[in-house]
């Protein structure tokens, strides 16, 4: 009798062992992961205007040449296209052409200006008796880089005198910057992929502090 308990002990015994091997299952896994760092750039701009001395030129006469030389540094990251706007008031009056001689009185720009060749203009509009023109300059600026000077000097035009005694006149400038990556595609040179790209800048800042000087 306890030769039969001992064999019956045994078999229970392999067939327990045998149903636990048989639910263990290995599996072959292994795990890696990264971490991208992502840095943002940055796109900043400064307008430099180092000979603009208002203070040399407390009152205006027709015909004078003042030393005004507006150009933009790149300070920030990235790559940017550049841009200078310029403003120039606008009055009904009665001036005289090089040689002296009367014209009638009519709207004209009261500063007159010669843009460089590195800029070239890609927008112009007049508004609350403002002549405005918008040029971009012809070479993408890179990180530290500025431009050439869009121009160096303005010139009153000859008035005759006692229409705009004492009365000061603002010439408003400002520069823009926008990243190159991204924003010009579809265009084939510089000035092109500039004034594609400032169309969305338009659309992007109407009600900003950004927004395109008078529109």
């Amino acid at each position: 009798m306890k030769k039969t308990n001992i064999a019956v002990g045994l078999v229970i015994a392999l067939s327990a062992g045998a149903l636990f091997a048989g639910n263990t299952i290995a599996y072959l896994t292994d795990y890696d992961t990264k971490t991208n760092e992502f840095t943002i750039g940055s796109v900043k701009v400064n307008l430099e205007e180092p000979d603009w001395k208002p203070e040399e030129h407390p009152h205006t006469a027709p015909n004078e040449t003042l030393d005004k030389n507006p150009y933009i540094v790149n300070t920030g990251e990235n790559d940017f296209y550049g841009y200078i706007s310029v403003s120039i008031p606008m009055e009904n009056v009665i001036t005289t052409d090089k040689d002296g001689n009367r014209e009638e009185a009519a709207l004209k720009e009261l500063f007159t200006y010669q843009a460089s060749p590195d800029w070239t203009l890609i927008d112009s509009y007049e508004k609350d008796k403002m002549k405005t023109r918008i040029y971009t300059y012809n070479k993408i600026l890179e990180k530290g880089e500025k431009s050439t000077e869009l121009f160096n000097t303005v010139t009153l035009i000859n008035l005759i005198e006692g229409q705009l005694d004492k009365q000061t006149m603002k010439i408003p400038v400002k520069a823009y910057a926008i990243q190159t990556e991204g924003t010009g595609e579809g265009k084939e040179t510089v000035p092109e992929q500039a004034q594609a790209a400032f169309q969305k800048y338009i659309n992007q800042n109407k009600e900003s502090s950004g927004a395109v000087i008078g529109k």
